[in-house]
């Protein structure tokens, strides 16, 4: 329904009729439409598998690349399809991220870094989630300016020229002085 109608399609009576239940039935369950959307993503939005190649800059851009084949799409889906749900509900995607991903989760990029602080690549110093986080959000921008899937030169140079460098990093795994 989403996808076909996008969010001012995605009404109780629409989802009930392909359902094949009754309003209420959904009420009951989900008092609001926004909840029902939430239930409806989260149920849709798989999560992507971390990798652990044993090099924090092999396991970012197996990641970014994991994210650029498997959530362009939805990325995109998402910014056009619900513009209405964040401007109804005061929303943005990052909030809408944030309801995704489970409570406890850990975000993808601070697990890298947390193994590559483990493993002795990294000072185990503290980041700001804005640093740690910055080549999903690079990659989301670009998806988005871009209308789809970044080509792979821009994931690399996402990786070695703006964040390794920015952990402290060089090209070849060796920590900077700070």
């Amino acid at each position: 329904m989403l996808v076909e109608r996008g969010y001012n399609g995605f009404t109780f009576e629409a989802v009930a009729a392909h359902a094949g239940t009754s309003k209420p039935v959904l009420y009951r369950r989900w008092p609001q439409r926004a909840d029902l959307l939430i239930a409806t993503l989260t149920r849709r939005w798989r999560p992507l598998e971390i990798p652990d190649t044993g090099s924090l800059r092999q396991d970012a851009l197996t990641l970014l690349r994991a994210v650029n084949a498997e959530r362009a799409r939805t990325v995109m889906l998402i910014r056009i399809q619900l513009a209405d749900y964040f401007r109804e509900t005061g929303t943005n995607f990052s909030d809408l991220r944030s309801r995704l991903r489970l409570a406890d989760e850990t975000p993808p990029f601070a697990q890298l870094v947390d193994r590559a602080v483990e493993r002795g690549e990294l000072a185990g110093v503290p980041r700001s989630e804005r640093v740690v986080n910055l080549p999903f959000d690079l990659l989301r921008h670009d998806m988005l300016l871009g209308t789809g899937a970044v080509p792979d030169e821009t994931i690399v140079e996402i990786v070695d020229a703006v964040w390794l460098p920015l952990l402290g990093l060089t090209l070849h795994g060796t920590q900077t002085r700070r």
